[in-house]
Protein backbone atom coordinates (compact mmCIF):
# COMPACT_ATOMS: atom_id res chain seq x y z
CA UNK A 1 0.00 0.00 0.00
CA UNK A 2 1.21 3.70 -1.03
CA UNK A 3 1.80 6.41 1.33
CA UNK A 4 -1.23 8.21 -0.14
CA UNK A 5 -3.43 5.03 0.21
CA UNK A 6 -2.36 4.75 4.03
CA UNK A 7 -3.08 8.27 4.35
CA UNK A 8 -6.35 7.99 2.77
CA UNK A 9 -7.33 5.35 5.27
CA UNK A 10 -5.93 7.15 8.51
CA UNK A 11 -8.28 10.28 7.10
CA UNK A 12 -11.24 7.92 6.66
CA UNK A 13 -11.07 6.91 9.93
CA UNK A 14 -11.18 9.95 10.97
CA UNK A 15 -7.17 10.61 12.13
CA UNK A 16 -7.49 14.61 11.73
CA UNK A 17 -3.46 14.85 11.44
CA UNK A 18 -3.82 12.68 8.61
CA UNK A 19 -4.86 15.67 6.16
CA UNK A 20 -1.78 17.85 6.69
CA UNK A 21 0.28 14.65 5.72
CA UNK A 22 -1.17 14.04 2.54
CA UNK A 23 -0.99 17.41 1.23
CA UNK A 24 2.89 17.47 1.00
CA UNK A 25 2.45 14.18 -0.73
CA UNK A 26 0.01 15.05 -3.66
CA UNK A 27 0.43 18.78 -4.01
CA UNK A 28 3.03 18.67 -6.36
CA UNK A 29 0.65 16.34 -8.91
CA UNK A 30 -2.50 17.89 -8.22
CA UNK A 31 -0.80 20.98 -8.92
CA UNK A 32 0.44 19.84 -12.41
CA UNK A 33 -3.60 19.07 -12.97
CA UNK A 34 -4.90 22.39 -11.96
CA UNK A 35 -2.08 23.84 -14.10
CA UNK A 36 -2.96 21.32 -17.23
CA UNK A 37 -6.48 22.38 -16.61
CA UNK A 38 -6.28 26.44 -16.24
CA UNK A 39 -4.04 26.06 -19.86
CA UNK A 40 -7.50 25.51 -21.53
CA UNK A 41 -9.28 28.22 -19.51
CA UNK A 42 -9.65 31.82 -21.26
CA UNK A 43 -6.95 34.33 -20.89
CA UNK A 44 -9.14 36.67 -18.93
CA UNK A 45 -9.80 33.88 -15.80
CA UNK A 46 -8.37 35.13 -12.35
CA UNK A 47 -8.21 31.53 -10.61
CA UNK A 48 -4.55 30.30 -10.18
CA UNK A 49 -3.45 26.73 -10.69
CA UNK A 50 -2.43 27.08 -6.71
CA UNK A 51 -6.05 28.29 -5.96
CA UNK A 52 -7.80 25.46 -7.89
CA UNK A 53 -5.42 23.13 -6.12
CA UNK A 54 -6.31 24.25 -2.59
CA UNK A 55 -10.11 24.62 -3.68
CA UNK A 56 -10.44 21.56 -4.42
CA UNK A 57 -8.41 19.79 -1.77
CA UNK A 58 -10.52 21.61 0.90
CA UNK A 59 -13.44 19.81 -0.41
CA UNK A 60 -11.80 16.47 -0.94
CA UNK A 61 -10.55 16.18 2.53
CA UNK A 62 -13.38 17.97 4.45
CA UNK A 63 -12.93 16.89 8.55
CA UNK A 64 -16.50 16.93 8.97
CA UNK A 65 -17.45 14.62 5.76
CA UNK A 66 -15.05 12.04 5.92
CA UNK A 67 -15.04 10.50 2.54
CA UNK A 68 -13.97 7.15 1.53
CA UNK A 69 -11.19 6.57 -0.64
CA UNK A 70 -10.21 3.22 -2.45
CA UNK A 71 -7.02 4.05 -3.35
CA UNK A 72 -4.92 6.35 -4.77
CA UNK A 73 -6.85 6.70 -8.35
CA UNK A 74 -9.71 7.21 -7.06
CA UNK A 75 -8.39 10.31 -5.02
CA UNK A 76 -7.30 11.84 -7.98
CA UNK A 77 -10.58 10.89 -10.08
CA UNK A 78 -12.24 12.67 -7.50
CA UNK A 79 -10.01 15.65 -7.42
CA UNK A 80 -10.19 15.99 -10.98
CA UNK A 81 -14.01 15.85 -10.49
CA UNK A 82 -13.94 18.92 -8.05
CA UNK A 83 -11.55 20.84 -10.38
CA UNK A 84 -14.08 20.22 -12.95
CA UNK A 85 -17.03 21.47 -10.48
CA UNK A 86 -14.80 23.84 -9.23
CA UNK A 87 -14.28 25.25 -13.05
CA UNK A 88 -17.90 25.04 -14.14
CA UNK A 89 -19.45 27.18 -10.81
CA UNK A 90 -16.79 29.89 -11.65
CA UNK A 91 -18.02 30.36 -15.06
CA UNK A 92 -21.67 29.95 -14.87
CA UNK A 93 -21.09 32.50 -11.97
CA UNK A 94 -19.07 35.01 -14.90
CA UNK A 95 -21.79 34.57 -17.35
CA UNK A 96 -24.65 35.03 -14.76
CA UNK A 97 -26.53 38.50 -15.48
CA UNK A 98 -26.26 39.50 -11.82
CA UNK A 99 -22.10 39.28 -12.40
CA UNK A 100 -22.88 41.60 -15.60
CA UNK A 101 -22.61 38.00 -17.66
CA UNK A 102 -24.41 39.70 -20.05
CA UNK A 103 -21.77 42.09 -21.11
CA UNK A 104 -18.04 41.30 -22.97
CA UNK A 105 -14.91 42.19 -20.36
CA UNK A 106 -12.18 43.10 -21.67
CA UNK A 107 -8.45 43.19 -19.47
CA UNK A 108 -6.64 46.41 -20.61
CA UNK A 109 -3.48 44.51 -20.96
CA UNK A 110 -5.31 42.48 -23.93
CA UNK A 111 -6.91 45.41 -25.93
CA UNK A 112 -3.21 45.78 -27.86
CA UNK A 113 -3.34 41.95 -28.18
CA UNK A 114 -6.01 39.99 -27.56
CA UNK A 115 -5.46 36.49 -26.51
CA UNK A 116 -7.05 33.58 -28.71
CA UNK A 117 -9.94 32.15 -26.90
CA UNK A 118 -9.81 28.54 -25.44
CA UNK A 119 -11.31 25.78 -28.21
CA UNK A 120 -13.75 24.08 -25.52
CA UNK A 121 -15.72 26.25 -23.65
CA UNK A 122 -16.05 24.44 -20.23
CA UNK A 123 -19.50 25.18 -19.86
CA UNK A 124 -20.72 23.47 -23.10
CA UNK A 125 -18.31 20.66 -21.71
CA UNK A 126 -19.64 20.60 -18.96
CA UNK A 127 -22.86 20.17 -20.49
CA UNK A 128 -22.18 17.32 -23.03
CA UNK A 129 -20.03 15.26 -20.40
CA UNK A 130 -23.55 15.35 -18.08
CA UNK A 131 -25.20 13.82 -21.43
CA UNK A 132 -22.66 11.46 -21.95
CA UNK A 133 -22.78 10.50 -18.27
CA UNK A 134 -26.74 9.74 -19.05
CA UNK A 135 -25.73 7.26 -21.59
CA UNK A 136 -22.83 6.00 -20.48
CA UNK A 137 -21.01 6.32 -17.05
CA UNK A 138 -17.99 4.89 -17.45
CA UNK A 139 -17.27 6.80 -20.67
CA UNK A 140 -17.81 10.07 -19.25
CA UNK A 141 -15.59 8.86 -16.24
CA UNK A 142 -13.00 8.30 -18.66
CA UNK A 143 -13.03 11.37 -20.07
CA UNK A 144 -13.21 12.92 -16.73
CA UNK A 145 -9.94 11.20 -15.80
CA UNK A 146 -7.80 12.15 -19.27
CA UNK A 147 -9.38 15.80 -19.53
CA UNK A 148 -9.33 16.84 -15.63
CA UNK A 149 -7.25 14.55 -13.97
CA UNK A 150 -4.40 14.53 -16.53
CA UNK A 151 -4.26 10.69 -16.61
CA UNK A 152 -2.72 8.70 -19.05
CA UNK A 153 -5.11 6.15 -20.63
CA UNK A 154 -3.03 3.54 -19.19
CA UNK A 155 -3.66 4.93 -15.90
CA UNK A 156 -7.46 6.01 -16.53
CA UNK A 157 -8.07 1.98 -17.55
CA UNK A 158 -6.73 1.02 -14.27
CA UNK A 159 -8.47 3.13 -12.23
CA UNK A 160 -11.80 2.45 -14.00
CA UNK A 161 -10.51 -1.20 -13.92
CA UNK A 162 -10.99 -2.29 -17.44
CA UNK A 163 -8.41 -2.95 -19.55
CA UNK A 164 -6.03 -0.78 -21.93
CA UNK A 165 -7.53 -1.45 -25.52
CA UNK A 166 -11.73 -0.68 -23.81
CA UNK A 167 -10.11 2.67 -22.69
CA UNK A 168 -9.06 3.04 -26.02
CA UNK A 169 -12.59 2.26 -27.88
CA UNK A 170 -14.26 4.15 -25.05
CA UNK A 171 -11.83 7.17 -25.44
CA UNK A 172 -12.42 7.27 -29.04
CA UNK A 173 -15.88 6.78 -28.93
CA UNK A 174 -16.40 9.72 -26.21
CA UNK A 175 -13.98 12.10 -27.85
CA UNK A 176 -16.01 12.00 -31.23
CA UNK A 177 -19.59 11.82 -29.09
CA UNK A 178 -18.73 14.68 -27.06
CA UNK A 179 -17.19 16.59 -30.43
CA UNK A 180 -20.90 16.29 -31.64
CA UNK A 181 -22.39 17.65 -29.02
CA UNK A 182 -20.26 20.51 -28.10
CA UNK A 183 -20.20 21.52 -31.76
CA UNK A 184 -24.01 21.19 -33.06
CA UNK A 185 -25.08 24.22 -32.68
Amino acid sequence: MTDVTQILSQIESGDPSAADALLPLVYEELRKLAAQRMANEASGSTLQATALVHEAYVRLVDVVHTQSWNNRGHFFGAAAEAMRRILVERARRKVSLKAGGAFDRIDLSDVAAPAAESDVNILDLNDALSQLEQEDPQKAQLVKLRYFAGLSLEEAADALGISTATAKRHWAYARIWLYGRIHRK
